[in-house]
């Protein structure tokens, strides 16, 4: 294909598929439009352009684009509670965290507050204390002085490369992103550590007992999403 018709043809049929969010697709637009901007200005063939470093975007560049969105009211997805915790202005609320105190109640009339999908199926479910673990200072302080009994670690997105230190002591997981097939699930079945993937809580707080159940069998990674709701372990407090 010639760099005219490459440059005529619109960016539905150039990409393979749609971005993800509308802040990725507002944020690589501008970046295509940049980059085709320079290129048009630059009065070379495309395999001259490529080989001109002067032609590439910048860390300004990126800074601008950036400060574009924000302005316009975008704001990024959140994969690590540190980053929502360092710069709130520009992330999203974390989807998997709400308290609207309004749970269902299991067979024994106890609040459940919280469902995921489990990795692999347990023996039994695992009665334990959530532990909220979304930052360097908290495993520091459990790779110093022991991960305290009974932890059933409450973590984000980040869970499998914070916690890789500490992982196998966990009594259990449940995280608030990914997938039964992300690296933290592949993970706690190479420690055969029970774990819950995309989790979402409401009113779990730190330190509550909570029962899970990861007896539940292992969730279809290629189910929809309507037949996939139906099978989610729960996440049941006790006190």
């Amino acid at each position: 294909m010639s760099d005219s018709d490459a440059a005529a043809r619109p960016y539905p049929d150039i990409w393979a598929r749609e971005s993800a969010t509308p802040t990725v697709e507002k944020y690589h637009g501008a970046i295509r439009a940049l980059v085709a901007e320079r290129f048009a200005a630059s009065g070379k063939t495309w395999e001259q352009a490529v080989e001109d470093g002067s032609l590439e975007p910048t860390r300004e560049d990126f800074e601008k684009i950036e400060a574009a969105l924000l302005a316009e009211g975008y704001k990024f997805d959140v994969s690590a509670t540190i980053s929502l915790k360092e710069e709130p202005d520009k992330y999203k609320p974390l989807a998997g965290i709400a308290n609207t105190g309004e749970n269902e109640s299991d067979e024994q009339g106890r609040p459940i507050v919280g469902h995921g999908d489990n990795v692999f199926k347990a023996p039994a479910d695992v009665t334990g204390t959530a532990r909220y673990i979304s930052d360097v200072d908290r495993v520091m302080e459990m790779l110093t002085g022991g991960v305290p009994e009974n932890t059933v670690a409450i973590i984000d997105d980040s869970g499998g490369t914070l916690t890789a230190p500490i992982l196998g002591d966990f009594k259990a997981v449940v995280c608030m992103g990914g997938t039964v097939r992300s690296h933290l699930g592949i993970l706690t079945r190479e420690y055969n550590v029970p774990c819950l993937m995309n989790a979402t809580l409401d009113g779990l707080a730190d330190g509550d007992e909570v029962t899970v159940e990861y007896s539940k069998p292992a969730a279809d990674a290629y189910a929809d999403a309507e037949s996939a709701s139906g099978h989610r372990a729960r996440i049941i407090k006790i006190s």
